[in-house]
This record gives C-alpha cells, structure tokens and sequence, in this order.
C-alpha cells in the first residue's frame, strides 16, 4: 500500500490567496502610479478621481478601485468627502507650515545623530543613488527624478540608525508628496536640489555637522514655499495673508 501523501489543500482553496496576492499588487502598482502624477502635477489639488475613469483607464473592477483611493488616502494624496467623492488633497497654509515644521524637526534631528564621517561603502551607495538622480534631471526624467529623490533621502536619514525616526520621517515625506508638485516641474528647483545632495555628500564625508543640519533644514524650504506661491496665486492673495486657514 503506498503512503498516504501528505494533505495538501485544493486548487481551489488556493485561489483566494493568488487572487489577494494579485490584488494587493495591482493596488500597488495603480496607487505608484496616480501617486507619480499628483507629485508631478498631472493631477492637481483639488481635482477628483473618478471611480469609472479608473475602472476604465486601468481595467480595474471597482472594488479594486476602491482599494486604490483608499491606499492614497491613507498615503496623504487623497481625501474622500460625502457627496463629492475622492479629490486629490490640498493643503492650506496652515497645514503646510505645520506639516513642513515636524518634518524639519525630524530631519534636522536625523542628520545630528549621523555619525561622520560616513565610512565609504555607505557613501558610495549614496553616491550611486545621487547619479541617478543626477542623470534623470539631465534628460528631464521627472519620475526618475522623483523616485531617485526619494531614495536619496532614505538612504541619507537611514544613517541615523534609528528606525523609529526614519520611519516617521518617511511617513510625514510621503504625506507632502502632493506639495511637492508646485517645485519638481521647475528647472531652477530641480538644479537647487541637485547641488544640494551634491552638498550633503561632501558634509557626509566630512566632519561637519552643523553643515550637514543646515543643509537638510534648507532643503524643505523650497517645496514648501513653491506650493504656498501657487496656493495665494490661486486664491488670489499675498503670501503670508491667511495662514491660520
């Protein structure tokens, strides 16, 4: 009599895990991708997502569409209002200044606890990110731009060695990607930007702190003043009018 082989659950039981496994990667992959496009302003503040458009422009069922708004606004793009549904989120001056205020806490706080200088095989992945970046704002590469940014940044504040911290840093970053737009479209912001990594990299391989925190401070303020230019602009007011809204 052979052996029993041992029990092993069905096909069918299979399935569900496969298709949630697949769901979970098309609502990844969609969620990147409108992501990408309110960094990069192809969809702006204020402007609403539409259920069917997605459906129809990603081939999607709606429930997974569903699952996509509720990713980005989990992720600070979007916000869903009653009776109106998704719309990318805008911030008013309040909100920015706040938001843009921890995140220059974090980060200056970051960079103070990186011990330098920074041994070389961990400068030279810096490095290696850095011309990437590099090369992607010489062929205006905007997603390039935005992705190897991002990675800049997260090898930089990993540094740090606490994951607490760069968790949180990571978390207040992603939730001002829909600030960004108003600077990453502007090649005076992008070449502002690269000369700044180029900066910190040589304050990484050398000894000075202070440098290094200054420059991570510096480096928020473009972002954030891009977008409050663009806000007043529209509301037709002056910069620093209405702050507390």
């Amino acid at each position: 009599m052979k052996n029993a082989s041992p029990d092993l659950p069905s096909p069918a039981l299979q399935r569900p895990a496969a298709r949630d496994r697949d769901i979970d990667l098309t609502v990844a992959r969609v969620a990147d991708t409108l992501e990408e496009e309110i960094v990069l302003g192809a969809l702006h503040p204020r402007e609403r997502l539409v259920e069917d458009d997605l459906c129809e422009r990603f081939v999607i069922k709606r429930h997974v569409t569903r699952l996509v708004l509720a990713e980005l606004e989990q992720r600070g793009l979007v916000e869903r209002r009653k009776n109106v549904g998704a719309l990318v989120k805008s911030y008013t001056p309040r909100e920015v200044m706040e938001l843009y205020s921890v995140r220059e806490v974090l980060e200056t706080n970051a960079a103070s606890r990186i011990k330098l200088p920074v041994p070389p095989e961990q400068l030279a992945e810096l490095v290696e990110i850095q011309q990437t970046h590099d090369a992607a704002a010489q062929t205006g590469d905007l997603r390039g731009v935005f992705r190897s940014n991002m990675a800049f940044h997260r090898a930089l504040f990993a540094l740090s060695d606490n994951q607490a911290l760069t968790e949180a840093i990571r978390e207040y970053e992603r939730r001002t990607h829909a600030i960004r737009s108003a600077s990453l479209l502007f090649p005076h912001y992008l070449e502002k930007a690269r000369s700044e990594h180029h900066e910190m990299l040589k304050a990484l391989a050398g000894n000075d702190q202070g440098r290094l925190v200054e420059l991570c401070r510096d480096h928020l303020v473009p972002a954030r003043d891009a977008y409050l230019d663009a806000y007043h602009r529209r509301a037709g007011t002056t910069a620093g009018a209405n702050i507390d809204q």
